[in-house]
């Protein structure tokens, strides 16, 4: 497979390009002069340790035994030390996507400049991506300050040729084998290289940005199930006209009523009951604009958060060369992470919501009017009745991990760190959200396509032209319902399909997500 190539410039690294080291299928660089600033930043800390000066984090303890001193001959033994004994996660792994980001996005935020390290730190970090290895970092262990402490220092284990990686054939291997794997020696961590590698913020914003590319996926497949039920209970277009959203001017509303007009544009099905008596749709299709325009405002604020997030200096303390001072701070604190992963949350939780209120529309007989069930021989069959409780069970299940985990604090380390942002949680939690919203998503989208062609006949009117192709690629993945059959392999299929990458759905979808807006 051919890799494509992408530079990465500190400070200017897209969302779009942040989506590319998430799905992979790239090679990494850092642009070239990154390097004379991280290379005067670890000039300023050779110094400060030469004038046996006390700066928190080179010669000193860490977080309440900030107040001791370490003598030059303990300097390396501290800084292993510290990785060591911050290797305490537990859990699953994190996925090798999402340790791709934070592979990624731990070598911009030091090749900032302002972390005191040598370039070569950042640069093994990039040769482990671009060789598949992927450190085995588990899932829990961070309250989301003071730096996701837990999983970077598994990251970090892997460069001095401690902890584990899994190498790109799929094999695990002790952190010494895999950076022989890379033609380099383990890393003798020279002052604050230890402490730059486990404060910041990467991993839970990669977590985050790995749920906001996941949401972004099944909110593009629910505006088409959205425009399949629409179209399957023959609803009006007129809900979706221009000038009603231009008058209440929410961005993200206008948006959304634009990309379902697109997706509709040309159909026969739309014209072909535009008199047939029915006044106003349920709200789960009538108000498609203002619920999934609202989500999509929350993600495309989401996203400009992570995307500044991702091009962070957010370790501690900092280096400022022009001065040469090291001042500590706080930018490990992660809470605009937990706030983004948190709105992300409400978002994910809502497009599952709104799809299974119009599931549950196309089964009732008396609002959709179609076949109780969507099923022709009803009673026999139950159709899709159990399908929709599946839905029901996960849009709720849904609602109670949307609850905000911003909010939660704990106090460690003796009271120093007294207040934390729980963000590596907050992001964490995403990935199953949006797995059970593609489910809901999938599950609609099924059910609307059986809904139209229960009433389609050969001279029916015919939807759409990107709405009938979509109806052909479902019918690749799910066969009609004629009566009755085991549906569980049929859901599996339709979570996949609402997982989709953008690069599948027409522009009028794909042109609307954040990562494809962004231009930070």
């Amino acid at each position: 497979m051919t890799l494509t190539a992408l530079i990465l410039d500190p400070g200017h690294v897209s969302l779009a390009q942040l989506r590319a080291i998430h799905a992979g299928g790239v090679r990494l660089a850092l642009d070239a002069a990154t390097a004379a600033p991280m290379q005067a930043a670890q000039a300023a800390v050779q110094r400060i340790v030469d004038h046996d000066e006390v700066v928190y984090g080179i010669n000193t303890g860490f977080g309440k035994l900030a107040s001791t001193k370490i003598g030059h001959e303990h300097l390396a033994e501290l800084q292993r030390n510290l990785v060591l004994s911050h290797s305490v996660g537990t859990g699953e792994p994190l996925a090798p996507a999402v340790v791709r980001l934070v592979l990624a996005t731990k070598a911009v935020s030091l090749a900032r400049g302002h972390s005191g390290v040598r370039p070569a730190l950042a640069e093994a970090l990039l040769a482990l991506f671009n060789a598949g290895v992927t450190p085995v970092i588990p899932a829990k262990g961070s309250v989301g300050a003071s730096g996701d402490l837990a999983p970077l220092a598994h990251l970090a284990c892997v460069l001095i040729g401690e902890g584990a990686a899994q190498l790109a054939d799929g094999r695990t291997v002790p952190g010494a084998e895999a950076m022989r794997a890379i033609g380099l020696e383990p890393f003798v961590l020279g002052p604050k290289e230890g402490l730059a590698l486990l404060n910041g913020t990467q991993v839970s914003t990669a977590l985050a940005l790995s749920g906001l590319f996941g949401a972004e996926n099944v909110f593009a497949s629910a505006l088409m199930s959205g425009a399949l039920s629409l179209e399957a209970i023959q609803g009006s277009i007129k809900p979706f006209d221009a000038r009603i959203h231009a008058a209440r001017g929410q961005p993200g509303q206008i948006t959304v009523a634009g990309a379902v007009r697109a997706l509709l544009e040309g159909s026969e099905i739309v014209p072909s009951h535009a008199d047939c008596g029915r006044v106003q749709d349920p709200y789960s299709i009538r108000c498609i604009p203002q619920v999934m325009g609202a989500c999509l405002d929350n993600l495309a604020h989401a996203a400009r958060v992570l995307v500044i997030e991702a091009n962070a200096a957010s370790d501690n303390p900092l280096v400022f060369t022009d001065t040469g001072e090291v001042i500590s701070g706080g930018n490990f604190h992660a809470e605009p992470v937990a706030f983004a992963a948190d709105i992300i949350a409400l978002a994910v939780s809502e497009i599952g919501a709104i799809a299974e209120r119009r599931i549950a529309l196309l089964l009732d007989t008396g609002l959709s009017g179609l076949p109780p069930f969507l099923v022709r021989d009803g009673g026999l069959n139950s159709g899709f009745m159990i399908a929709q409780v599946t839905a029901a069970a996960l849009a709720s299940e849904n609602k109670s991990l949307a609850h905000p985990a911003s909010v939660d604090s704990l106090p460690t380390s003796a009271n120093q760190e007294d207040h934390v942002s729980m963000a590596t949680f907050a992001a964490r939690r995403l990935a199953d959200m949006v797995n059970n919203t593609a489910v809901v998503v999938g599950i609609e989208a099924m059910a609307a396509t059986q809904g139209i062609e229960l009433k389609r006949t050969a001279t029916s009117p015919r939807s759409a032209v990107v709405v009938e192709q979509e109806i052909g690629r479902i019918r690749e993945q799910v066969a009609f319902i004629e009566r009755d059959r085991y549906l569980a392999p049929d859901i599996e299929a339709m979570r996949l399909w609402a997982l989709q990458s953008p690069a599948h759905w027409p522009a009028a979808l794909s042109a609307v997500l954040p990562s494809a807006t962004s231009t930070s």
